[in-house]
Protein backbone atom coordinates (compact mmCIF):
# COMPACT_ATOMS: atom_id res chain seq x y z
CA UNK A 1 0.00 0.00 0.00
CA UNK A 2 3.00 2.29 1.09
CA UNK A 3 4.16 1.60 -2.15
CA UNK A 4 1.79 2.74 -4.76
CA UNK A 5 1.06 5.56 -2.15
CA UNK A 6 4.74 6.48 -2.97
CA UNK A 7 4.59 5.34 -6.88
CA UNK A 8 1.61 7.80 -6.84
CA UNK A 9 3.26 10.68 -5.26
CA UNK A 10 6.56 10.22 -7.01
CA UNK A 11 7.16 12.91 -9.85
CA UNK A 12 9.97 12.52 -12.66
CA UNK A 13 12.95 14.94 -12.57
CA UNK A 14 12.83 16.02 -16.36
CA UNK A 15 8.52 16.52 -15.12
CA UNK A 16 9.19 18.66 -12.50
CA UNK A 17 12.06 20.09 -14.13
CA UNK A 18 9.35 21.42 -17.46
CA UNK A 19 6.55 22.23 -14.79
CA UNK A 20 9.18 24.66 -13.12
CA UNK A 21 9.72 26.43 -16.69
CA UNK A 22 6.41 26.94 -17.50
CA UNK A 23 5.45 27.81 -14.42
CA UNK A 24 8.04 30.71 -14.58
CA UNK A 25 7.11 31.52 -18.21
CA UNK A 26 2.87 31.80 -17.23
CA UNK A 27 4.12 34.22 -14.66
CA UNK A 28 5.12 36.43 -17.87
CA UNK A 29 2.53 39.45 -18.22
CA UNK A 30 0.36 38.92 -21.77
CA UNK A 31 -2.01 41.51 -23.23
CA UNK A 32 -4.65 41.97 -19.91
CA UNK A 33 -3.83 42.73 -16.23
CA UNK A 34 -4.86 39.05 -14.60
CA UNK A 35 -5.73 38.46 -10.78
CA UNK A 36 -4.50 36.27 -8.46
CA UNK A 37 -6.68 33.67 -8.84
CA UNK A 38 -7.22 33.90 -13.00
CA UNK A 39 -3.08 33.89 -12.83
CA UNK A 40 -2.68 30.63 -9.97
CA UNK A 41 -5.29 28.75 -12.08
CA UNK A 42 -3.28 29.65 -15.53
CA UNK A 43 -0.16 29.05 -13.89
CA UNK A 44 -1.26 25.75 -12.38
CA UNK A 45 -2.31 24.26 -16.04
CA UNK A 46 0.53 25.48 -17.72
CA UNK A 47 2.92 23.88 -15.02
CA UNK A 48 0.70 20.45 -15.65
CA UNK A 49 1.54 21.21 -19.40
CA UNK A 50 5.19 21.72 -18.71
CA UNK A 51 5.63 18.56 -16.53
CA UNK A 52 3.83 16.33 -19.33
CA UNK A 53 6.51 17.63 -22.13
CA UNK A 54 9.36 16.60 -19.56
CA UNK A 55 7.86 13.52 -19.33
CA UNK A 56 7.10 13.26 -23.02
CA UNK A 57 10.80 14.10 -23.75
CA UNK A 58 12.38 11.79 -21.15
CA UNK A 59 10.22 8.79 -22.94
CA UNK A 60 11.11 10.23 -26.56
CA UNK A 61 14.81 10.15 -25.25
CA UNK A 62 14.39 6.07 -23.73
CA UNK A 63 12.64 5.16 -26.83
CA UNK A 64 15.51 6.73 -28.99
CA UNK A 65 18.12 5.36 -26.58
CA UNK A 66 16.63 1.61 -26.82
CA UNK A 67 17.00 1.70 -22.99
CA UNK A 68 14.87 3.68 -19.99
CA UNK A 69 16.78 7.02 -18.84
CA UNK A 70 17.78 6.24 -15.38
CA UNK A 71 16.24 7.77 -12.28
CA UNK A 72 17.86 11.22 -11.24
CA UNK A 73 20.02 10.54 -8.18
CA UNK A 74 19.27 12.77 -5.04
CA UNK A 75 22.15 15.13 -5.85
CA UNK A 76 20.45 16.20 -8.73
CA UNK A 77 17.06 16.41 -6.93
CA UNK A 78 18.91 18.66 -4.49
CA UNK A 79 20.45 20.61 -7.09
CA UNK A 80 17.28 20.83 -8.65
CA UNK A 81 15.61 22.42 -5.47
CA UNK A 82 18.59 25.07 -4.75
CA UNK A 83 18.06 26.71 -7.97
CA UNK A 84 14.13 26.40 -8.04
CA UNK A 85 13.37 28.73 -4.81
CA UNK A 86 15.96 31.57 -5.60
CA UNK A 87 14.31 30.94 -9.30
CA UNK A 88 10.85 30.44 -8.14
CA UNK A 89 11.20 33.87 -5.81
CA UNK A 90 12.59 35.90 -8.48
CA UNK A 91 9.66 35.03 -10.76
CA UNK A 92 7.09 35.68 -8.39
CA UNK A 93 8.44 39.03 -7.78
CA UNK A 94 8.83 39.92 -11.19
CA UNK A 95 5.36 38.43 -12.16
CA UNK A 96 4.12 41.02 -9.51
CA UNK A 97 6.12 43.82 -11.04
CA UNK A 98 4.71 43.14 -14.53
CA UNK A 99 1.35 42.95 -13.07
CA UNK A 100 1.43 46.41 -11.98
CA UNK A 101 3.40 47.82 -15.23
CA UNK A 102 -0.12 46.37 -17.36
CA UNK A 103 -2.45 47.88 -14.31
CA UNK A 104 -0.35 51.36 -14.91
CA UNK A 105 -0.82 51.13 -18.76
CA UNK A 106 -4.95 50.34 -18.55
CA UNK A 107 -4.95 53.18 -16.06
CA UNK A 108 -5.79 50.76 -13.23
CA UNK A 109 -4.99 50.85 -9.54
CA UNK A 110 -1.63 48.31 -8.81
CA UNK A 111 -2.52 44.96 -7.47
CA UNK A 112 -0.68 43.98 -3.76
CA UNK A 113 2.62 42.30 -4.47
CA UNK A 114 1.54 39.71 -1.19
CA UNK A 115 -1.20 37.99 -4.30
CA UNK A 116 2.04 36.27 -5.55
CA UNK A 117 1.84 33.68 -2.32
CA UNK A 118 -2.05 33.04 -3.29
CA UNK A 119 -0.79 32.45 -6.68
CA UNK A 120 1.68 29.91 -6.03
CA UNK A 121 -0.83 28.10 -3.40
CA UNK A 122 -4.02 28.26 -6.32
CA UNK A 123 -1.10 26.94 -9.25
CA UNK A 124 0.58 24.22 -7.16
CA UNK A 125 -3.28 22.66 -6.13
CA UNK A 126 -4.31 23.08 -10.07
CA UNK A 127 -1.22 21.80 -11.54
CA UNK A 128 -0.82 18.85 -8.72
CA UNK A 129 -4.67 17.99 -9.62
CA UNK A 130 -4.24 17.69 -13.02
CA UNK A 131 -0.94 15.60 -13.52
CA UNK A 132 -2.59 13.20 -10.83
CA UNK A 133 -5.87 13.25 -13.12
CA UNK A 134 -3.79 11.86 -15.87
CA UNK A 135 -2.02 9.53 -13.85
CA UNK A 136 -5.22 7.90 -13.08
CA UNK A 137 -5.98 7.70 -16.51
CA UNK A 138 -2.33 6.17 -17.44
CA UNK A 139 -2.84 3.75 -14.22
CA UNK A 140 -6.44 2.60 -15.73
CA UNK A 141 -5.26 2.22 -19.21
CA UNK A 142 -2.15 0.08 -17.86
CA UNK A 143 -4.99 -1.98 -16.36
CA UNK A 144 -6.98 -2.59 -19.20
CA UNK A 145 -3.34 -3.63 -20.58
CA UNK A 146 -2.58 -6.38 -18.14
CA UNK A 147 -6.23 -7.53 -18.37
CA UNK A 148 -6.16 -8.02 -22.37
CA UNK A 149 -2.61 -9.06 -22.80
CA UNK A 150 -3.95 -12.36 -21.38
CA UNK A 151 -5.07 -13.13 -24.94
CA UNK A 152 -3.58 -10.99 -27.44
CA UNK A 153 0.10 -9.55 -26.86
CA UNK A 154 0.98 -7.19 -24.36
CA UNK A 155 2.29 -4.28 -26.93
CA UNK A 156 -0.84 -5.12 -29.21
CA UNK A 157 -2.73 -5.04 -25.35
CA UNK A 158 -1.05 -1.66 -24.30
CA UNK A 159 -1.70 0.34 -27.58
CA UNK A 160 -5.60 -0.73 -27.49
CA UNK A 161 -6.02 -0.03 -23.90
CA UNK A 162 -4.32 3.30 -23.50
CA UNK A 163 -6.43 4.22 -26.82
CA UNK A 164 -10.23 2.95 -25.22
CA UNK A 165 -9.17 4.48 -22.01
CA UNK A 166 -7.96 8.04 -24.52
CA UNK A 167 -11.54 8.04 -26.56
CA UNK A 168 -13.59 6.56 -22.99
CA UNK A 169 -12.09 9.96 -21.28
CA UNK A 170 -13.19 11.98 -24.40
CA UNK A 171 -16.52 10.62 -24.60
CA UNK A 172 -16.86 11.39 -21.02
CA UNK A 173 -15.20 15.22 -21.24
CA UNK A 174 -17.62 15.42 -24.40
CA UNK A 175 -20.61 13.80 -23.80
CA UNK A 176 -20.88 14.27 -19.88
CA UNK A 177 -18.96 17.53 -18.46
CA UNK A 178 -19.45 19.39 -21.68
CA UNK A 179 -22.75 18.85 -22.40
CA UNK A 180 -23.49 19.27 -18.97
CA UNK A 181 -21.71 22.33 -18.81
CA UNK A 182 -23.41 23.74 -22.34
CA UNK A 183 -26.88 22.37 -20.82
CA UNK A 184 -26.07 24.16 -17.75
CA UNK A 185 -25.14 27.51 -19.50
CA UNK A 186 -28.17 27.28 -21.91
CA UNK A 187 -30.55 27.08 -19.36
CA UNK A 188 -29.18 29.85 -17.44
CA UNK A 189 -28.65 32.40 -20.27
CA UNK A 190 -32.42 31.16 -21.96
CA UNK A 191 -33.70 32.13 -18.28
CA UNK A 192 -31.71 35.80 -18.97
CA UNK A 193 -33.52 35.69 -22.45
CA UNK A 194 -36.42 35.53 -21.01
CA UNK A 195 -36.14 38.66 -18.31
CA UNK A 196 -37.10 42.39 -18.34
CA UNK A 197 -34.55 44.63 -16.89
CA UNK A 198 -35.49 47.28 -14.23
CA UNK A 199 -36.91 50.23 -15.75
CA UNK A 200 -37.47 48.66 -19.50
CA UNK A 201 -40.99 48.79 -20.49
CA UNK A 202 -43.01 48.70 -23.82
CA UNK A 203 -42.24 51.42 -25.90
CA UNK A 204 -45.36 53.43 -26.81
CA UNK A 205 -43.79 55.17 -29.97
CA UNK A 206 -45.52 52.89 -32.83
CA UNK A 207 -41.45 53.59 -34.62
CA UNK A 208 -40.27 50.96 -32.15
CA UNK A 209 -40.82 47.02 -32.21
CA UNK A 210 -42.89 45.84 -29.81
CA UNK A 211 -44.96 48.87 -29.56
CA UNK A 212 -48.38 49.76 -30.75
CA UNK A 213 -48.80 47.76 -34.59
CA UNK A 214 -45.66 46.56 -34.44
CA UNK A 215 -45.77 42.98 -36.38
CA UNK A 216 -43.28 41.68 -33.67
CA UNK A 217 -44.29 41.10 -30.07
CA UNK A 218 -42.96 42.66 -27.01
CA UNK A 219 -42.30 39.12 -25.24
CA UNK A 220 -40.71 37.69 -28.46
CA UNK A 221 -37.68 40.38 -28.41
CA UNK A 222 -35.71 38.97 -25.91
CA UNK A 223 -33.91 40.58 -22.45
CA UNK A 224 -31.71 41.93 -25.22
CA UNK A 225 -33.68 43.10 -27.93
CA UNK A 226 -36.27 45.15 -25.46
CA UNK A 227 -33.60 47.34 -23.95
CA UNK A 228 -32.39 47.44 -27.56
CA UNK A 229 -35.85 49.14 -29.05
CA UNK A 230 -36.84 50.71 -25.55
CA UNK A 231 -33.31 52.72 -25.67
CA UNK A 232 -31.50 55.68 -27.43
CA UNK A 233 -32.18 59.07 -27.02
CA UNK A 234 -35.62 60.68 -27.22
CA UNK A 235 -36.64 63.85 -29.48
CA UNK A 236 -35.70 66.64 -26.14
CA UNK A 237 -32.22 65.36 -26.00
CA UNK A 238 -31.50 65.25 -29.53
CA UNK A 239 -32.93 68.76 -29.20
CA UNK A 240 -30.53 69.62 -26.92
CA UNK A 241 -27.78 68.25 -28.36
CA UNK A 242 -28.41 71.12 -31.52
CA UNK A 243 -30.59 68.98 -33.22
CA UNK A 244 -32.96 71.34 -35.57
CA UNK A 245 -35.62 69.64 -36.45
CA UNK A 246 -35.45 66.37 -35.01
CA UNK A 247 -37.55 63.04 -35.57
CA UNK A 248 -38.25 60.09 -33.36
CA UNK A 249 -35.28 57.73 -34.08
CA UNK A 250 -36.72 54.19 -35.65
CA UNK A 251 -35.42 50.81 -33.81
CA UNK A 252 -36.57 47.41 -35.23
CA UNK A 253 -35.60 43.94 -33.59
CA UNK A 254 -36.16 40.64 -34.27
CA UNK A 255 -35.76 38.17 -31.82
CA UNK A 256 -35.43 34.34 -31.36
CA UNK A 257 -39.02 33.58 -31.11
CA UNK A 258 -40.22 36.64 -32.86
CA UNK A 259 -40.28 33.74 -35.67
CA UNK A 260 -38.91 30.02 -36.17
CA UNK A 261 -35.25 30.42 -38.19
CA UNK A 262 -32.99 33.34 -39.29
CA UNK A 263 -34.60 34.10 -42.89
CA UNK A 264 -37.99 34.22 -41.44
CA UNK A 265 -36.87 36.57 -38.76
CA UNK A 266 -34.87 38.31 -41.54
CA UNK A 267 -38.11 38.73 -43.50
CA UNK A 268 -39.77 39.89 -40.39
CA UNK A 269 -37.72 42.84 -39.06
CA UNK A 270 -38.06 44.07 -42.80
CA UNK A 271 -41.60 43.90 -42.83
CA UNK A 272 -41.36 46.08 -39.53
CA UNK A 273 -38.78 48.42 -41.66
CA UNK A 274 -41.43 49.07 -44.37
CA UNK A 275 -44.38 49.81 -41.66
CA UNK A 276 -42.28 52.14 -39.77
CA UNK A 277 -40.82 54.22 -43.26
CA UNK A 278 -37.38 53.29 -42.41
CA UNK A 279 -36.37 53.23 -45.91
CA UNK A 280 -37.70 57.10 -46.32
CA UNK A 281 -35.24 57.71 -43.63
CA UNK A 282 -32.08 59.11 -44.52
CA UNK A 283 -29.39 56.55 -42.78
CA UNK A 284 -30.58 52.77 -42.54
CA UNK A 285 -28.37 51.23 -40.23
CA UNK A 286 -28.10 47.25 -40.08
CA UNK A 287 -27.11 45.56 -37.06
CA UNK A 288 -25.64 42.05 -36.05
CA UNK A 289 -25.62 41.88 -32.67
CA UNK A 290 -23.14 39.93 -30.10
CA UNK A 291 -24.05 36.41 -29.47
CA UNK A 292 -26.37 37.52 -26.67
CA UNK A 293 -28.50 39.91 -28.66
CA UNK A 294 -26.66 42.65 -27.87
CA UNK A 295 -26.16 45.88 -29.42
CA UNK A 296 -23.75 48.47 -28.05
CA UNK A 297 -25.20 51.57 -27.52
CA UNK A 298 -22.40 53.46 -28.09
CA UNK A 299 -21.74 51.69 -31.66
CA UNK A 300 -25.06 53.18 -32.82
CA UNK A 301 -26.30 55.91 -30.74
CA UNK A 302 -23.70 58.60 -32.06
CA UNK A 303 -25.69 58.29 -36.04
CA UNK A 304 -28.94 59.13 -34.13
CA UNK A 305 -27.44 61.92 -32.73
CA UNK A 306 -25.56 62.99 -35.91
CA UNK A 307 -28.58 62.83 -38.16
CA UNK A 308 -31.18 64.59 -35.80
CA UNK A 309 -32.61 61.23 -35.13
CA UNK A 310 -33.36 61.01 -39.17
CA UNK A 311 -32.42 57.23 -38.73
CA UNK A 312 -33.79 53.41 -38.54
CA UNK A 313 -31.61 50.72 -36.95
CA UNK A 314 -32.61 47.30 -37.50
CA UNK A 315 -30.99 43.86 -35.55
CA UNK A 316 -31.61 40.63 -35.75
CA UNK A 317 -31.05 37.84 -32.94
CA UNK A 318 -29.59 34.57 -33.51
CA UNK A 319 -28.74 33.70 -30.09
CA UNK A 320 -28.59 34.43 -26.37
CA UNK A 321 -25.14 32.85 -25.04
CA UNK A 322 -22.74 35.10 -24.78
CA UNK A 323 -20.04 35.73 -27.76
CA UNK A 324 -17.51 33.69 -26.72
CA UNK A 325 -19.54 30.59 -26.26
CA UNK A 326 -21.89 31.50 -29.05
CA UNK A 327 -18.63 31.47 -31.40
CA UNK A 328 -17.76 27.94 -30.38
CA UNK A 329 -21.93 26.19 -30.79
CA UNK A 330 -23.68 28.81 -32.58
CA UNK A 331 -21.36 30.63 -34.93
CA UNK A 332 -22.61 29.45 -38.06
CA UNK A 333 -26.31 31.15 -36.92
CA UNK A 334 -24.06 34.30 -36.68
CA UNK A 335 -23.14 34.21 -40.06
CA UNK A 336 -26.74 32.79 -40.87
CA UNK A 337 -28.16 35.76 -39.58
CA UNK A 338 -26.08 38.95 -40.61
CA UNK A 339 -26.23 37.25 -44.51
CA UNK A 340 -29.74 36.77 -44.33
CA UNK A 341 -30.78 40.29 -42.44
CA UNK A 342 -28.36 42.57 -44.90
CA UNK A 343 -29.44 40.66 -47.88
CA UNK A 344 -33.01 40.96 -47.08
CA UNK A 345 -32.75 44.66 -46.58
CA UNK A 346 -30.07 45.24 -49.82
CA UNK A 347 -33.04 43.98 -51.75
CA UNK A 348 -35.78 46.44 -51.34
CA UNK A 349 -33.22 49.23 -50.91
CA UNK A 350 -31.63 48.44 -53.97
CA UNK A 351 -34.66 48.80 -55.70
CA UNK A 352 -35.42 52.42 -54.57
CA UNK A 353 -34.57 55.18 -57.15
CA UNK A 354 -30.90 56.12 -56.42
CA UNK A 355 -32.28 59.74 -55.37
CA UNK A 356 -34.48 58.15 -52.81
CA UNK A 357 -32.46 55.50 -51.03
CA UNK A 358 -31.12 55.83 -47.41
CA UNK A 359 -27.71 55.89 -46.36
CA UNK A 360 -27.04 51.97 -46.22
CA UNK A 361 -24.47 51.40 -43.10
CA UNK A 362 -23.35 48.44 -41.26
CA UNK A 363 -22.20 47.62 -37.65
CA UNK A 364 -20.86 44.66 -35.81
CA UNK A 365 -19.16 44.42 -32.68
CA UNK A 366 -17.57 41.55 -31.76
CA UNK A 367 -18.94 38.30 -32.99
CA UNK A 368 -21.23 40.60 -34.34
CA UNK A 369 -18.62 41.90 -37.31
CA UNK A 370 -18.17 37.96 -37.91
CA UNK A 371 -21.88 37.91 -38.95
CA UNK A 372 -21.60 41.15 -40.84
CA UNK A 373 -19.09 40.44 -42.74
CA UNK A 374 -20.77 37.29 -43.94
CA UNK A 375 -23.26 39.76 -46.03
CA UNK A 376 -19.74 40.22 -48.23
CA UNK A 377 -17.41 38.36 -50.45
CA UNK A 378 -14.77 40.85 -50.52
CA UNK A 379 -13.62 44.79 -50.95
CA UNK A 380 -15.12 45.06 -53.83
CA UNK A 381 -18.37 43.73 -52.78
CA UNK A 382 -18.16 46.09 -50.35
CA UNK A 383 -18.08 48.88 -52.46
CA UNK A 384 -20.84 47.82 -54.62
CA UNK A 385 -23.50 46.94 -51.89
CA UNK A 386 -23.01 49.69 -48.86
CA UNK A 387 -22.32 53.07 -48.11
CA UNK A 388 -20.16 52.47 -44.82
CA UNK A 389 -19.37 49.87 -42.47
CA UNK A 390 -17.74 49.96 -38.76
CA UNK A 391 -16.53 46.60 -37.03
CA UNK A 392 -15.45 46.94 -33.73
CA UNK A 393 -13.05 44.54 -31.53
CA UNK A 394 -13.42 41.44 -34.94
CA UNK A 395 -12.67 38.06 -33.80
CA UNK A 396 -9.31 36.60 -35.45
CA UNK A 397 -11.05 34.16 -37.32
CA UNK A 398 -13.03 36.91 -38.75
CA UNK A 399 -12.63 35.96 -42.69
CA UNK A 400 -12.40 39.26 -44.45
CA UNK A 401 -10.45 40.34 -41.95
CA UNK A 402 -8.17 38.08 -41.82
CA UNK A 403 -7.92 38.14 -45.44
CA UNK A 404 -6.92 42.16 -45.18
CA UNK A 405 -4.81 41.60 -42.34
CA UNK A 406 -2.29 38.56 -44.44
CA UNK A 407 -2.74 41.40 -47.77
CA UNK A 408 -1.55 44.01 -45.66
CA UNK A 409 0.60 46.95 -47.59
CA UNK A 410 4.38 46.45 -47.16
CA UNK A 411 5.90 47.94 -44.02
CA UNK A 412 2.44 47.70 -41.90
CA UNK A 413 2.07 45.99 -38.79
CA UNK A 414 -0.65 43.36 -37.88
CA UNK A 415 -1.73 45.47 -34.87
CA UNK A 416 -2.43 48.46 -37.25
CA UNK A 417 -2.60 47.18 -40.99
CA UNK A 418 -2.97 49.19 -44.08
CA UNK A 419 -4.81 47.65 -47.03
CA UNK A 420 -4.84 48.68 -50.49
CA UNK A 421 -3.50 52.62 -49.37
CA UNK A 422 -6.53 52.53 -47.04
CA UNK A 423 -8.66 53.12 -50.07
CA UNK A 424 -11.59 51.64 -48.67
CA UNK A 425 -10.75 49.97 -45.54
CA UNK A 426 -8.71 51.53 -42.86
CA UNK A 427 -7.61 49.85 -39.18
CA UNK A 428 -7.83 52.33 -36.23
CA UNK A 429 -6.62 51.73 -32.49
CA UNK A 430 -7.34 55.50 -32.17
CA UNK A 431 -9.76 56.67 -34.72
CA UNK A 432 -9.03 60.18 -34.18
CA UNK A 433 -5.54 59.76 -34.94
CA UNK A 434 -5.13 56.36 -37.13
CA UNK A 435 -7.82 57.06 -39.81
CA UNK A 436 -6.55 59.94 -41.57
CA UNK A 437 -2.59 57.98 -41.35
CA UNK A 438 -2.78 56.83 -45.53
CA UNK A 439 -1.90 58.80 -47.81
CA UNK A 440 -4.35 57.54 -50.72
CA UNK A 441 -7.55 59.63 -50.81
CA UNK A 442 -10.42 57.67 -49.16
CA UNK A 443 -13.32 57.20 -51.39
CA UNK A 444 -16.51 56.47 -50.66
CA UNK A 445 -17.79 53.38 -49.14
CA UNK A 446 -15.97 53.85 -45.65
CA UNK A 447 -14.97 50.84 -43.98
CA UNK A 448 -13.41 51.08 -40.63
CA UNK A 449 -12.01 48.01 -37.97
CA UNK A 450 -11.49 49.30 -34.53
CA UNK A 451 -8.92 47.02 -33.16
CA UNK A 452 -6.85 47.80 -29.76
CA UNK A 453 -3.56 45.89 -29.58
CA UNK A 454 -4.54 44.82 -25.96
CA UNK A 455 -7.91 43.03 -27.25
CA UNK A 456 -7.72 39.21 -26.86
CA UNK A 457 -11.17 38.56 -28.78
CA UNK A 458 -9.23 40.14 -32.11
CA UNK A 459 -5.55 38.02 -31.22
CA UNK A 460 -6.31 34.97 -29.61
CA UNK A 461 -5.84 31.96 -32.50
CA UNK A 462 -5.68 27.83 -31.76
CA UNK A 463 -2.30 28.37 -33.57
CA UNK A 464 -1.28 30.99 -31.26
CA UNK A 465 -0.20 27.73 -29.19
CA UNK A 466 2.49 26.77 -31.74
CA UNK A 467 3.36 29.48 -33.88
CA UNK A 468 4.70 32.83 -33.01
CA UNK A 469 2.16 35.71 -34.38
CA UNK A 470 3.13 38.60 -35.97
CA UNK A 471 1.89 40.96 -33.64
CA UNK A 472 4.35 39.36 -31.12
CA UNK A 473 7.32 39.87 -33.78
CA UNK A 474 6.33 43.59 -33.97
CA UNK A 475 6.84 46.64 -31.58
CA UNK A 476 4.11 46.37 -29.32
CA UNK A 477 0.97 48.49 -28.83
CA UNK A 478 1.15 51.72 -27.13
CA UNK A 479 -1.01 49.43 -24.13
CA UNK A 480 0.80 46.44 -24.15
CA UNK A 481 3.64 45.43 -22.23
CA UNK A 482 7.22 45.51 -23.98
CA UNK A 483 7.98 42.66 -21.51
CA UNK A 484 4.81 40.04 -23.55
CA UNK A 485 6.73 37.28 -25.05
CA UNK A 486 5.69 34.37 -26.98
CA UNK A 487 6.51 30.89 -25.65
CA UNK A 488 5.00 27.61 -26.94
CA UNK A 489 1.40 26.93 -25.18
CA UNK A 490 2.27 29.36 -22.59
CA UNK A 491 0.85 32.35 -24.38
CA UNK A 492 -1.62 30.57 -25.42
CA UNK A 493 -3.05 29.71 -21.96
CA UNK A 494 -2.66 33.43 -21.27
CA UNK A 495 -4.37 35.15 -23.50
CA UNK A 496 -7.32 32.19 -23.17
CA UNK A 497 -7.45 33.39 -19.79
CA UNK A 498 -7.60 37.62 -21.07
CA UNK A 499 -10.38 37.08 -22.86
CA UNK A 500 -12.56 35.68 -20.25
CA UNK A 501 -12.13 39.24 -18.89
CA UNK A 502 -11.47 41.30 -21.98
CA UNK A 503 -14.05 44.04 -21.25
CA UNK A 504 -13.25 44.45 -17.66
CA UNK A 505 -10.72 47.05 -17.92
CA UNK A 506 -11.24 50.73 -18.54
CA UNK A 507 -12.48 52.29 -22.13
CA UNK A 508 -9.69 52.35 -25.05
CA UNK A 509 -8.30 49.05 -23.66
CA UNK A 510 -8.97 44.98 -23.77
CA UNK A 511 -12.27 44.91 -25.95
CA UNK A 512 -13.70 47.72 -24.25
CA UNK A 513 -13.89 50.62 -27.50
CA UNK A 514 -16.08 53.03 -25.11
CA UNK A 515 -17.07 55.71 -27.45
CA UNK A 516 -14.58 55.58 -30.26
CA UNK A 517 -17.00 54.79 -32.58
CA UNK A 518 -18.36 58.45 -32.48
CA UNK A 519 -15.13 59.57 -33.88
CA UNK A 520 -14.94 56.09 -36.56
CA UNK A 521 -18.86 57.02 -37.57
CA UNK A 522 -17.88 61.05 -38.01
CA UNK A 523 -15.20 59.56 -40.33
CA UNK A 524 -17.16 57.15 -42.08
CA UNK A 525 -20.76 59.00 -43.03
CA UNK A 526 -20.44 62.55 -42.06
CA UNK A 527 -23.48 64.14 -42.83
CA UNK A 528 -23.27 67.49 -44.24
CA UNK A 529 -21.90 70.01 -42.13
CA UNK A 530 -20.26 68.37 -39.46
CA UNK A 531 -17.09 68.97 -38.10
CA UNK A 532 -14.45 68.10 -35.54
CA UNK A 533 -15.92 70.42 -33.01
CA UNK A 534 -19.06 68.15 -32.70
CA UNK A 535 -17.64 65.12 -32.78
CA UNK A 536 -15.66 66.21 -29.27
CA UNK A 537 -18.82 67.20 -28.07
CA UNK A 538 -21.12 64.42 -29.14
CA UNK A 539 -18.26 61.68 -27.50
CA UNK A 540 -18.05 64.14 -23.91
CA UNK A 541 -21.91 63.42 -24.03
CA UNK A 542 -21.83 60.09 -25.06
CA UNK A 543 -18.85 59.82 -22.08
CA UNK A 544 -20.73 60.82 -19.46
CA UNK A 545 -24.23 59.54 -20.39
Amino acid sequence: MMSRLRQWWHYTFLGVLGALIFFCLSLTPSLLPRGVVLQGIVSGITAAIGYGVGVLLGWLAGKLSDRSLPRARPVAWRGLAIVAVPVVVFFLYQGSQWQREVHSLMGMAAPSRFGALGVLLIAAVTGAGLVGLMRLLRSAARAVGRLLSRWIPASTAGVIAGSAVALLALGVLNGVVIDGLFAVTDTAFRDINNETEPGVAPPDDPLRSGGPGSLVSWASLGNQGRQFVAGGPDPQQLSDFGGARVQRPIRVYAGLDSAPTSRERARLAVQELQRTGAFQRDVLLVITTTGTGWVDENGVVPLEYMYHGDTAMVALQYSYLPSWLSFLVDKERAREAGRDLYNQVYAVWSRMPLSARPKLLVFGESLGSFGAESAFGGADDIRNRVDGMLLVGPPNRNPLWREYVADRDPGTTEILPGYEQGATVRFARDPAIDLDGPGTAWATPRVVYLQHPSDPIVWWAPRLAVSRPDWLREPRGPDVSPAVRWYPFVTFWQVTADMAFSTGVPAGHGHSYGTAPVTAWAAIAPPDGWTPRRTADLTALLSTS
